[in-house]
């Protein structure tokens, strides 16, 4: 699986974040990528109430996106809001492409270090495990890098690659934390996890004036089953491109068979 990361830190505005996205969709295609991952929140920024930008799955937005798959035949995951209930909104991942159509609702919200996700944002109610040329693919998002239950459940549930699209926001250790976290779940679910962050965003000054700048560290990171990091990108944007192998998936569950051994189950199906 030849799979493309985009680090690119979003705007308030969906149609300039599509811009993006299509873009790079094309450049993706071009380096013969079959699966291209973008960030949480790349629909529209946090720095937005998040029922402004909410659209279906069917809306304009995401069906830009799902033409603009269709059209180069590759697989795009991509964040984005859907509407919930009660004037709150789900924080969800489309997955669209060739023989391909998932989505993910964010099951862990972020209400710690001071802020609160589920004053705007509901959790969804269940783990999503799709197939992907051959490949069991898991789905996750940001926060939810921190619980290592959830990923050990998409391990049982057959996943091999786990991506999680992230929009990181920055502070003390965040960084080392990002980073030791995809590579912890990594060898706790003895998967490969794909850690894609919002770049940092541009320098003060430089984003939408009034707006609360969005957030991301950058530093997109791929862990291999046995922690081993085999990618990381910088802070900055870019597009990077990286062949996973999901036989290494198989040999580290024959020599650290954790899954089958473990005598805790998981409440989570």
């Amino acid at each position: 699986m030849r799979i493309a990361l985009a680090q690119f830190a979003a705007t308030t505005d969906p149609a300039q974040n599509l811009a993006v996205v299509l873009e790079q969709i094309g450049r993706a295609t071009a380096a013969a990528a079959s699966v291209i991952v973008f960030p949480e929140a790349m629909s529209c920024s946090f720095a937005r109430p998040r029922i402004d930008a909410a659209e279906p799955l069917d809306g304009p937005w995401a069906s830009a996106v799902r033409a603009a798959a269709a059209k180069a035949g590759i697989t795009v995951i991509v964040g984005t809001f859907t509407p919930g209930l009660s004037g709150h909104v789900r924080n969800t991942l489309l997955v669209t492409g060739p023989g391909i159509e998932a989505s993910y609702d964010k099951l862990h919200l972020f209400d710690a270090l001071g802020y609160r996700e589920s004053d705007q944002i509901e959790p969804g109610d269940e783990l999503v495990v799709c197939d992907l040329d051959g490949v069991r693919l898991g789905l996750a998002t940001c926060y939810d890098v921190r619980f290592p239950e959830q990923f050990k459940a998409l391990a049982q549930l057959g996943a091999e690659v786990i991506v999680v699209p992230s929009s990181w926001a920055p502070g003390e250790r965040k960084v080392e934390q990002w980073r030791t976290r995809v590579t912890a779940r990594a060898l706790d679910s003895t998967s490969i996890v794909v850690g894609l962050g919002q770049a940092l965003p541009p320098a003060d000054g430089s984003s939408e004036p009034g707006a609360r700048r969005p957030t991301g560290v950058g530093h997109s990171i791929v862990a291999g089953p046995l922690g081993e990091i085999l990618l990381e990108l910088g802070p900055d944007p870019e597009l990077a491109v990286i062949d996973l192998d999901p036989a290494v998936v198989a040999a580290a569950r024959v020599a650290l068979p954790v899954l089958t051994t473990s005598r805790f189950t998981n409440s989570l199906s």
